[in-house]
């Protein structure tokens, strides 16, 4: 996840291996590690590759909660590469997550998993996937949320938007960056913003929006800025508004996607894993603490150029995962599921937006080359 880099206080230490560029956190805390392992112990060995690497769009967070869910005890954390490698649970391989962001210069995770033969799964939204579908195709099997948490946010206590469209009536300036995100011209090219409020500038920094005296509104995640800007950032340190986007932007923000060419040698793998991958987001958003002292102990082990999490950050983007249903039942009743019907909005809507900027997308394009449910266990919901 793309999210403005604000220091926050972290607690935690490590233990230093041998090797002084690679780490283990210690023993893993009380709920996590061999409790993992008896909870995640589907067979995978000789199904799966042995080392399953998983490839993230930004550093560890709430957000890959589930991932981490599923480590056995005492990972180890390269720093060199941003790599975190431990037990998959008593499945009998390996579990590999790897840093993106700036941890693999801004390359989108779509692109990484095109390059990189060694990676099984990458966390792509599926706007990513659209755009790429013909240079960089994947495949999502397992969606992360329900909901999309990224949002609009602002300062000033006289705006109260509902819709992206209130905010192209007031004339708002909308603060974005010019790389990380596609809404600016869908809603451009809707008529819901105009095209002279929309400044592309944004850099992660919450300097220009202190400066305006939050008379601006501005991207970020649900989950992320408006607690860091309330609690964090000592020159603003107020309340702000947000409206999120899951009504007008309703792309799966977070799923975990193969490239087709590899589908049909890891059905058998996929068939065995999915369901872990449900079963660990379940365990994570119904009780989250253990894991969560395990994501800060693993970020304070990086080097992530100031991008820093609390326990007090990491709780809150847990109540708002469980208080607004970004992690939620699909439409069918079933966890990380995907509607085809959503999808198939989605690229009527980004089609010529991507076009128009002379991407290629693929010829005939349908939400079956961009998500499918085969490998759900259906029986798994958070009911």
């Amino acid at each position: 996840m793309t999210t403005s880099v604000c220091a926050v206080a972290l607690l935690c230490g490590l233990t230093a291996c041998a090797d002084s560029d690679d780490q283990s956190v210690g023993p893993a805390p009380t709920g996590t590690g061999a409790v993992g392992a008896s909870r995640y112990s589907t067979p995978l060995k000789g199904s799966c590759p042995d080392t399953v690497t998983v490839q993230q769009p930004w550093w560890p967070g709430a957000d890959q909660g589930f991932l981490f869910q599923l480590l056995g005890p005492n990972p180890t954390i390269d720093k060199d590469s941003s790599r975190i490698t431990g037990q998959l649970g008593g499945t009998g391989v390996t579990l590999e997550i790897r840093a993106g962001g700036p941890a693999v210069g801004f390359q989108p995770a779509s692109s990484l998993l095109a390059q990189d033969d060694d990676i099984l799964l990458g966390d792509i939204s599926t706007d990513e996937a659209i755009q790429n579908s013909a240079k960089a195709p994947s495949v999502a099997v397992f969606s992360v949320y329900e909901k999309n948490p990224q949002v609009l946010l602002w300062g000033n206590p006289d705006w109260n938007f509902t819709s992206v469209a209130d905010i192209g009536r007031e004339g708002a300036t909308v603060l974005v960056s010019a790389s990380q995100v596609s809404y600016p011209e869908v809603f451009e090219r809707e008529g819901m913003l105009n095209k002279s409020q929309i400044d592309t500038s944004y850099q992660g920094s919450p300097d220009r929006f202190v400066a305006a005296d939050g008379k601006i509104v501005q991207q970020g995640f649900v989950t992320y800025e408006p607690y860091q800007l309330e609690h964090d950032v000592k020159a603003w340190n107020k309340p702000v508004k947000y409206l999120l986007l899951d009504k007008d932007y309703p792309v799966y923000r977070s799923q975990l996607s193969i490239r087709p060419d590899k589908l049909a040698a890891n059905r058998d793998c996929l068939s065995r894993l999915v369901p872990l991958f449900q079963q660990a987001q379940r365990d994570y958003i119904n009780d989250p603490e253990a894991t969560n002292q395990l994501l800060l102990k693993v970020l304070d082990s990086l080097n992530t150029s100031g991008f820093t999490l609390s326990p007090e950050l990491l709780a809150n983007t847990n109540a708002q995962q469980k208080s607004l249903g970004l992690i939620a039942d699909g439409s069918d009743g079933v966890l990380g599921s995907f509607d085809t019907a959503r999808v198939q909005t989605l690229i009527g809507r980004l089609t010529p937006v991507f076009e128009a900027k002379g991407d290629k997308l693929k010829p005939g394009l349908a939400p079956k080359d961009l998500a499918t449910n085969e490998f759900l266990d259906r029986s798994i919901s958070l009911k």
